[in-house]
């Protein structure tokens, strides 16, 4: 079978790379070609184009890089039309992958959508787009298959993919971990400001603002895969902190708490126990449109699962040097981190156990036969 998948992110280029995994198990003649990153190319496939060429975030900072999206588009749709594959799955990345599926289904292509995109967040009204142009919806959030079937959508929840991607990582050394990065003895305190330079630019200093507070702790910065140690650089200046690149699940497991940029990282900072202050502050406008058409309760993964507050949200405004020392001074309170321990441990229950990639790999492949 032939198939084309497209992924827009470093998570979803993660997940991608997971489920190909998964597809070349059951399909020992899969033609994958795809639109993603460094780990999806390294299971095999074609790449088509690698997520760093779109690393648009916001409305302001996609309105201003139209005229290259719109080339993307294009491109992909003569892309798709050449290869023929029996079915197209789409990974996130709505904005790009809901406009590739409306055309995709006129097409006649098969349409599957990994990775529900988040109508429950804002413009429920996307639904019924995804209805028409979506064959198959494979969603990885307990509360995303209600969701859809208040507006007569049958979805499959797969369970959440994060969970096999920790589970199945090598394990380290503690020792030999600090030792190779030269982290001393002290507890980590983890930074992960995101992986776009838009986000990291507007949280990395407020965070490394800490660093004279708790000189107890050595800081550490989460290095995304999509930025050079240079642009990391230019924020830190002269302040005591340690950066590792690229080695955030490392990083992680042998961390006492950490500072968490609003997304996916919430998650899986709560996978590995790690009591955490998630942080989110964006470009002026694109808050101010956000802030008028999302209608959550809250932003983190880990609160909207739970239905309650479990970490706290420090957003645009309240997130400052003041608010950010006094909830860090919380997640390192014993007591105060056991209560969210037991929260983690629920969640993890909540997420539907390991499988996701063979489950969503195997109904994909379902469908091609019936």
């Amino acid at each position: 079978m032939k198939y084309y998948i497209i992924a827009g992110e470093a998570s979803g280029d993660l997940h991608g790379s997971n489920l190909m995994k998964a597809i070349y198990k059951k399909d020992k003649k899969a033609d994958i070609r795809f639109w993603g990153g460094d780990l999806m190319q390294s299971v095999g496939g074609t790449l088509v184009s690698h997520y760093k060429e779109r690393a648009f975030m916001g409305f302001f900072e996609v309105i201003k890089n139209l005229n290259k999206v719109l080339v993307f588009i294009k491109f992909c749709k003569k892309d798709i039309k050449k290869f023929q594959p029996d079915v197209v799955v789409f990974i996130d990345n709505s904005g790009f992958n809901l406009r590739i599926a409306k055309w995709a289904k006129e097409e006649g292509f098969r349409t599957n959508y990994y990775i529900s995109p988040q109508v429950w967040a804002s413009r429920a009204s996307r639904v019924k787009k995804i209805k028409r142009d979506v064959d198959n919806m494979f969603v990885i959030l307990p509360f995303e298959k209600e969701f859809y079937k208040k507006f007569d959508y049958q979805v499959e929840f797969v369970g959440h993919p994060l969970i096999d991607a920790i589970a199945d990582r090598k394990q380290i050394d503690e020792f030999t971990f600090r030792e190779a990065h030269q982290l001393g003895e002290k507890p980590i305190i983890a930074l992960l400001p995101g992986s776009r330079k838009q986000e990291i630019t507007k949280m990395l200093s407020v965070m490394l603002s800490l660093t004279n507070d708790f000189s107890d702790y050595i800081f550490v910065i989460a290095g995304a895969p999509s930025q050079d140690f240079s642009f990391y650089q230019q924020i830190i200046g002269n302040k005591e902190v340690k950066f590792i690149n690229n080695k955030t699940y490392d990083l992680l497991s042998v961390s006492t708490a950490a500072l968490v940029a609003s997304g996916t990282a919430t998650l899986e900072t709560a996978l590995f126990k790690v009591p955490q202050v998630v942080c989110y502050k964006g470009g002026f406008i694109s808050y101010q449109i956000a802030k008028r058409i999302i209608t959550l309760k809250f932003i983190s993964l880990v609160n909207l699962i739970m239905d309650k507050e479990v970490v706290t949200e420090l957003i645009q405004n309240d997130f400052t040097t003041s608010n950010l020392k006094k909830e860090l001074t919380k997640i390192l309170d014993n007591t105060y981190r056991e209560k969210m321990f037991l929260h983690y441990f629920d969640l993890e229950k909540k997420l539907g156990g390991k499988g996701a990639s063979e489950k969503t790999a195997q109904l994909i492949i379902d469908g091609l036969k019936s």
